[in-house]
């Protein structure tokens, strides 16, 4: 190894790292708690494995300068598009959606989750392009027809849940390049009339039954309100200290479907408590907050673009997950960053925190 990889470790962002890991940790120890004595009793150490790997990747993504990889996102972003199509339709079909490309020794490829890197790496070309202090129409209608190719074939898999994490990058990269106040009052109203449209003309059955079931969970108890109803339960049993690993009731007793992947903060929260829930949420501020810092030090706009990406993606995450087992968002399929168990995401976001390192890593260079 050469003094300049020596450098290069020392002047990672180790606190970031640490930061992930520690939830990483709290996530296998509750997949273990929950899968031990079923079906899946092998995801746990699965999912140390996908860490193993994705910090390999972190490493990876952090040796290629980031202006390199933002350079190369016309040919990435072709190739994104193009899997997704093959994804859609001769994917592995599961749980109703066709997303998965298979590999090998069981092994599969969810294109959707590592179009996130792709699309962090396009909102940061295209705005860094742009010569402007505010943008304009055109520019906001230009980037906002490049992420909606892949949200379109995200949502014909269909998969929701993963084309709406694609929009808080944009967003947020669109609100940092400046923002008209007509355009944020033409944005606020199209937030408003999209869901409405959507639910009327464009969700299918199942995606407005689990609509009506966040509004009304009682009276779809025993359907698309199952979920939620045994999800706050979990949460309420936990009560201050929780119920301890591999005691939690709900999930023993398998009332709460899926609790190792996305409702995992509700199992976690019914077996830790209100303590471990206050001590997991405050390690996601914490790395939110280091994402920031990162952006803040960013040696130029495309860095900043980069880190605020990625930041907006991760607390679109938490906010959606963490509400959605609370029963204050409806259900959607969206995994809980570092703790939830899959492969995909589990990579995607190990590469997300190499971009953030690969921004950290150049602060200094001109």
């Amino acid at each position: 190894m050469s003094i300049t990889d020596l450098r290069s470790l020392r002047d990672l962002d180790w606190l970031m790292i640490l930061i992930a890991l520690a939830l990483c940790a709290l996530g296998v120890l509750q997949i273990y708690s929950a899968t031990h004595d079923t079906k899946f009793l092998n995801v746990w150490w699965r999912q140390i494995l996908y860490i193993v790997v994705g910090l390999i990747l972190m490493w990876v993504v952090c040796t290629v300068d980031y202006h390199t990889l933002i350079g190369h996102v016309p040919i990435l972003y072709i190739g994104t598009v193009v899997l997704l199509l093959v994804a859609a339709t001769l994917g592995t079909k599961l749980f109703g959606s066709r997303r998965w490309i298979p590999l090998f020794f069981g092994f599969s490829f969810q294109v959707s989750e590592f179009a996130k890197v792709v699309i962090v790496l396009l909102v940061a070309r295209y705005l860094t392009s742009l010569r402007r202090a505010r943008l304009e129409t055109r520019d906001i209608a230009t980037l906002s027809g490049l992420v909606a190719i892949p949200c379109v074939l995200v949502a014909v898999q269909p998969d929701l849940g993963t084309t709406l994490t694609y929009l808080p990058i944009a967003a947020v990269g669109m609100f940092v390049a400046g923002l008209r106040m007509k355009h944020v009052a033409v944005l606020a109203l199209i937030g408003v009339v999209a869901p409405v449209f959507g639910y009327q003309f464009l969700m299918k059955d199942y995606q407005k039954k689990r609509v009506l079931a966040f509004i009304d969970p009682e009276s779809y108890r025993k359907d698309k309100g199952y979920q939620v109803i045994q999800s706050q339960i979990a949460i309420g049993s936990g009560q201050m200290s929780g119920r301890g690993v591999t005691h939690g009731t709900q999930t023993r007793l398998r009332f709460l479907p899926v609790s190792h992947a996305d409702f995992i903060f509700a199992t976690y929260s019914e077996e830790q408590g209100y303590v471990g829930v206050v001590f997991a949420l405050g390690l996601y501020m914490l790395l939110l907050l280091q994402i920031v810092q990162n952006a803040q030090s960013a040696p130029d706009r495309a860095g900043m673009y980069v880190c605020m990406g990625v930041a907006a993606l991760f607390l679109f995450h938490l906010l959606v997950n963490v509400g959605m087992v609370a029963g204050m968002v409806p259900v959607t399929g969206i995994p809980l960053p570092f703790m939830s168990a899959g492969g995909s995401s589990t990579l995607t976001t190990f590469m997300l925190l190499g971009l953030v390192n690969n921004v950290r890593l150049r602060r200094f260079i001109s």
